[in-house]
């Protein structure tokens, strides 16, 4: 297990959407986040107390979490004194990248030499059946997005939110590195072999209670050129009985890549709902999910209305707004 509280590092994050791993558990772990370490250039904040790592030892921190999620999942070269230093001061380390901290042999040598653990989120910890398209009892919803980072988490998470309180029956169902270390259990979907990734969504989601509902973490979008797949896997494997579509109005072009533009609403709409029906005949797109973390209130309640009129689907920012109209659209199904 991993220890907490957490000291999140943000290393150099270009960004402040490269440390979503750190920001996702700020925002819905916040007992486990007690400080942030960032190095010089970094443009990421969590809004929490910048800490030395002798700081954070003496606050109680445990683990030191790489918060930051760059592309190709890389452990960089130049946060490699800090991951040293941290081991050496008794500081567990926790990862989600691809780059796995057991592979990178000083980081090995130096946590054998403390008695430290390594841990890292991203390893299939199970031998996932190749999926065969089974219907199975009790009902899921998938979010599916426009592109990358766009909110497919946190709409599940604030819809599952929702369902506990209300007393029904809910489970979020993380596939992602952030969802993992949130909640403790996963699949790291993108790190699952091809053939294998819609069978560890089937293993994922399993039958259940006919009024059970199964919120899957979204990953990557169809429109993606370079997370397109794992998109497809969560369609497929998932079953879903209901999508909920995930968009950031302010985006300029696809997450990394400049010659991409981003689909509309619609078109994806249409696509996932096509997919989704091999699977599942009856799927449903039962409402959409804005980000408006860069709006204002006003021009983020005015641009979820006219997506509304537009769409005739009830939308929201349901981490701002709650998701109580997503959940009402979903127990309809």
């Amino acid at each position: 297990m991993i220890q907490t509280p957490y000291l999140l590092f943000l290393g150099d994050a270009p960004d402040p959407l490269a440390a979503k791993v750190a920001q996702g558990i700020k925002d819905w772990r916040p007992e486990y986040a007690l400080g942030q370490y960032r190095m010089e250039g970094c443009k990421a904040d969590m809004k929490l107390p910048d800490m030395t790592l002798g700081e954070a030892k003496a606050a109680g921190c445990k683990t030191l979490v790489i918060g930051v999620a760059n592309r190709g999942g890389v452990i960089s070269q130049a946060w490699k004194k800090v991951l040293v230093q941290a081991l050496e001061e008794g500081f567990d380390l926790a990862s989600g990248l691809h780059n796995l901290l057991r592979d990178e042999p000083d980081l090995a040598a130096v946590a054998k030499a403390t008695g430290r653990s390594l841990h890292d989120v991203r390893i299939p910890s199970v031998k996932y059946p190749i999926a065969n398209g089974v219907k199975r009892a009790g009902k899921r919803m998938l979010a599916v997005g426009t592109d990358c980072s766009v909110g497919k988490m946190y709409t599940a998470l604030c819809m599952d939110k929702e369902m506990r309180a209300r007393g029904a029956k809910a489970s979020f169902r993380a596939t992602g590195q952030t969802g993992i270390l949130i909640t403790g259990d996963g699949v790291p979907l993108d790190a699952v072999i091809a053939d294998f990734m819609a069978g560890s969504i089937e293993y994922l989601t399993p039958e259940n209670d006919a009024d059970h509902w199964d919120l899957i973490e979204g990953q990557g979008s169809l429109f993606h050129v370079s997370y397109s797949g794992v998109t497809l896997a969560l369609i497929h494997g998932g079953q879903p009985d209901a999508l909920v579509i995930c968009h950031e109005p302010k985006r300029s072009h696809m997450r990394g890549l400049p010659d991409y533009q981003l689909p509309s609403i619609e078109a994806v709409r249409d696509m996932a709902l096509a997919l989704a029906r091999v699977a599942n005949p009856a799927c449903v797109v039962i409402g959409c999910s804005i980000n408006t973390q860069a709006m204002s209130d006003d021009e983020a309640l005015a641009y979820c209305a006219a997506v509304e009129a537009r769409l005739g689907l009830p939308t929201v920012d349901p981490y701002r707004h709650g998701a109580a109209r997503l959940v009402d659209a979903m127990l309809a199904v």
